[in-house]
Parts: structure tokens; C-alpha cells; sequence
């Protein structure tokens, strides 16, 4: 049975891929095109392959040269990718872009996802196509981010998948009920079932501290010295909580920390502001270095978009995920101008588990039940039965005398 050439290219594009541009140098200079079809082919010895129509430029040139190599490109490279294509008809499709030789002599796109340089030890032919096997001569992965994708002929990025289960902690509380002079037994009660509901709580700050019981591991102590970490162990906390800082301090924290087997959670501050986003993905970098278990990232003062959400947790999530030992990303959201659950949304969909909130939402923070009330409306669990946060939120609501600005505390459980 003879195939229609357009079915065939129509069942091809439903294939998503990355995008890589494929380069080789020549006497003339140096000359690259856009690809799809690369693969990795050993490990031991490292090898990989391209495969290339044999009526275009690039082919004789690699076949000529012995040489080539490729540079996977990022999620904000799509007119890199269009440019090598042939798709925006300029007469250097090398100029601007930041190109550097390495071993063999190819071009490589230094800030893309990666880039591998090879010599060519195999070449096949397919059809129309050759297969060039490539014997992998240096390889740099010099910018962490997520990549771009090409599907049914199409630009794109990787698809949003909700977690399968996401936890809330509250660290807002014991601040909270301290403002507004809740009794200490009160307050106390609070924090214990709000901690027997599986809900971490910060129960102690260098003002004061919650008296309640529960597992080790639902009780946080926020400090900001070494000399504090000792204290927090002795109260009960399993899980400590600073502020991301000069990196010395920082790692004496994180090792006395590690003394008394206690987690530990670094915390930047206005971490969706578009103005650091650079200094925010270089202190993930730094604190996964140092060992920091759990980073959180907090919206502080300046309202975030999701756009903003989005754009900056792409390349944290990407960066947290591939460390030598992957690191727990967790976020703690304003509900401002109604954007609260969107943004809680956008993050959830960008790969983040982990909200800190605080029950009622009583300091502007995302309350502990409307997460949890917007993960049971998309079908994902939560590690906290929102029964439980919901009664907590009406004590909460009695101690107060008003209304909680949390928006979902009255929406029935069943």
C-alpha cells in the first residue's frame, strides 16, 4: 500500500519534540539549520545522531566537514528556531546570537538548554535522509530552563499537569493571633488541631511562641541565627524556617539544622517581582548548594501576576528538579485584587506541591481552606481533610468576633 505523502507528514507533526539547531563549519564560514530529528544513540561511548534531507546545504557541509553540532533550544528561543528555519528571511542567521566554537570547530548556542559538539564516526543512509552518527566530543548544559517544543507544526512549551496531591503549612498564624491578642490557651488549641489535621504550623519566632502538640514534623520555629536552631529542637519544631541570606550564615544554620535532624526551609522574599527574577533563580541555585531541603518563594509587597508566577516558576521548578538532590519548592501567596487562587492555580500547573497560607487568611495570605477548597474543585488530594480546616477557621472565626477574609471557610464540606 503506497502512503499519501501529506498523511504521512500530518501523522509525523503529531509527534511532539524538542527543537535543536543543527551547525557545522565550513571553509565560507559557519552554517546551521533548524532540526526535529535527533536522538541520543549510547551512552558508553556517548553518541548521538541527526538525520538530514540530502538536498539541503547543511548535509553536504557535514558530510564534507566530518563535524557537527547541536544546541537544544529554550522555551524563549522560538525565533532562534524559526530564524534557522528559513522562517524570517535575514542574511546571518548566526548574527546576535551568542555562538562560540568549543572542540571541533561548529558553532554551539551557549545560552541554550544544551549543546553537544561532535565528530561524525557513522553516516547511513534513509531513504532521502542520512543519519549522521556523531561521537560526542564535549557537551555543557550552561542554562537551566525549560525547553521549547514543536508539535503539529507549532511553537510551543511543556504542557501544564497538575500535581496528584498538594500540602498547605500554615506560617502566618502565630503572627496573626499575636496581632490581635488572642488568648495564648486559644491560640494554642488553634495551632494543635490545625497540626493533627496534618497542617505544619510555625508555632514558634524570635517574638514569641504557640504552646500546642503534635508531631515534630507539623511544627516550625522560624529563626535567624544557629544559636537559635538549638531552642527550636528543645520546643518540639522538626522543621526550621529562614530567611535566604549571606550564604556563611546561612550554611551554619542549615548544618546545625542537620544536627538535630531538623528540615530546613530558605525563604526569598518578593520573589515574582520581574526586576529579580535573575537574583531569584540564582539564590535557588545557591541554597540547593548549600543544602537547603525546602525553598520558598513569597510574593511579599509587590502583586504578582500569573504571567509573573508562571515565568519565574518554569525555570525554578526546572532548577529545583534537577540537582543532584532534588529540592522541594513552596510558595506563599497574597490574595490580592481576587488574583490569590489564580496565581495559587498558576503555580500548581507549573509543578509546585507545597503553599504556605494561614487559616482565615487573617494577614492577607492565602488561607489554608481556600487552597485546599480550589485543590478538591480540580480532583487534586491534599494532605489535610478540609473538615478539619473549615472547623478550625470557624474557632478562629469566634476568637475574632467578625468575618475571615478567607473566601471559602462557609462552603459546605460535603
Amino acid at each position: 500500500m503506497t502512503i499519501d505523502p501529506d498523511t504521512f507528514r500530518s501523522v509525523l507533526a503529531q509527534w511532539p519534540s524538542g527543537v535543536s539547531v543543527v551547525t557545522t563549519v565550513a571553509g565560507d564560514g559557519w552554517h546551521g539549520m533548524t532540526a526535529s530529528s535527533f536522538s541520543s544513540v549510547s551512552m558508553d561511548p556517548p553518541l548521538i545522531l541527526v538525520c538530514l534531507n540530502r538536498r539541503i546545504t547543511t548535509h553536504a557541509l557535514i558530510e564534507a566537514s566530518g563535524v557537527f553540532a547541536v544546541s537544544v533550544l529554550a522555551k524563549d528561543q522560538t525565533m532562534v528556531g524559526r530564524r534557522f528555519a528559513g522562517q524570517e528571511g535575514v542574511a546571518d542567521r548566526f548574527a546576535g546570537g551568542a555562538w562560540e566554537t568549543r572542540v571541533t570547530g561548529a558553532p554551539v548556542l551557549t545560552d541554550a538548554v544544551g549543546w553537544l559538539d561532535c565528530r561524525v564516526v557513522h553516516a547511513y543512509a534513509g531513504g532521502d535522509h542520512t543519519i549522521f552518527v556523531g561521537a560526542v566530543l564535549g557537551a555543557s548544559t550552561e542554562r537551566v530552563v525549560a525547553p521549547l517544543l514543536f508539535h503539529s507544526r507549532a511553537w510551543g512549551q511543556l504542557a501544564d499537569v497538575l500535581p496528584d496531591l498538594v500540602s498547605v503549612a500554615d506560617t502566618g498564624l502565630l503572627s496573626a493571633l499575636r496581632t490581635h491578642a488572642v488568648p495564648a490557651t486559644a491560640a494554642g488549641a488553634l495551632a494543635t488541631a490545625l497540626r493533627a489535621a496534618g497542617v505544619r504550623v510555625r508555632v514558634r519566632d524570635p517574638y514569641g511562641c504557640l504552646v500546642s502538640t503534635g508531631d515534630r514534623r507539623t511544627a516550625t520555629a522560624l529563626v535567624a541565627t544557629a544559636d537559635e536552631v538549638a531552642d527550636a529542637a528543645l520546643s518540639g519544631a522538626g522543621v526550621i524556617e529562614l530567611p535566604a541570606g549571606d550564604p556563611v550564615v546561612t550554611k551554619h544554620i542549615l548544618d546545625e539544622a542537620g544536627r538535630y535532624d531538623m528540615t530546613a526551609a530558605c525563604w526569598l522574599p518578593d520573589a515574582f517581582a520581574p526586576a529579580r527574577a535573575a537574583d531569584v533563580l540564582d539564590a535557588v541555585d545557591m541554597l540547593a548548594a548549600l543544602g537547603c531541603a525546602e525553598i520558598g518563594l513569597d510574593e511579599g509587597a509587590e502583586a504578582a501576576s500569573p504571567r509573573q508566577v508562571r515565568e519565574l516558576l518554569q525555570d525554578a521548578t526546572v532548577r529545583a528538579a534537577t540537582r543532584p538532590m532534588p529540592v522541594s519548592l513552596r510558595v506563599r501567596l497574597r490574595d490580592r485584587h481576587g488574583l490569590g487562587l489564580v496565581n495559587a492555580l498558576t503555580a500548581m500547573k507549573s509543578g509546585v506541591r507545597h503553599f504556605d497560607t494561614t487559616l482565615g487568611g487573617i494577614d492577607g495570605v492565602l488561607a489554608c481552606e481556600d487552597v485546599q477548597f480550589l485543590a478538591d474543585r480540580l480532583g487534586v488530594a491534599c494532605d489535610s481533610p478540609r473538615a478539619a480546616l473549615v472547623a478550625a477557621a470557624a474557632d478562629l472565626e469566634r476568637h475574632l468576633g467578625g468575618a475571615l477574609p478567607g473566601r471559602t471557610y462557609r462552603v459546605s464540606t460535603s
